[in-house]
């Protein structure tokens, strides 16, 4: 089974929300769809906006990352977002495309 790190973002430059899942594609419909609550909800934190292309065979690898991820500055996380989305995209069409 693969595991995905994410992060999601209110708005560019917003509140930013690190997550691991093992199936990508379910996990932002229920961010999107406001079904989980707690954070994400509470500050609708709703645009993918970065995920790994490479996946983790373990999810104690994937939680690895995710908590390094946690504990970075957030500069650091704005940086790794601007030097692979600058714009800011939603990368769910993305995602979608991937899965098919």
């Amino acid at each position: 089974m693969s595991f995905f790190v994410y992060i999601l973002a209110s708005k560019r430059n917003g509140t930013l929300y690190v997550g691991v899942t093992n199936d990508l594609a379910r996990r932002i419909a229920e961010h999107k769809a406001k079904l989980i609550s707690g954070f994400t909800r509470q500050y609708d934190v709703t645009l993918l906006v970065y995920f790994y292309f490479e996946t983790f065979e373990s999810v104690l690898e994937a939680r690895a990352r995710e908590h390094t991820l946690k504990r970075w500055r957030r500069a650091w996380k704005l940086k790794l977002i601007d030097e692979l989305n600058p714009d800011w995209r939603d990368l769910t069409d993305e995602l979608n495309t991937l899965a098919t």
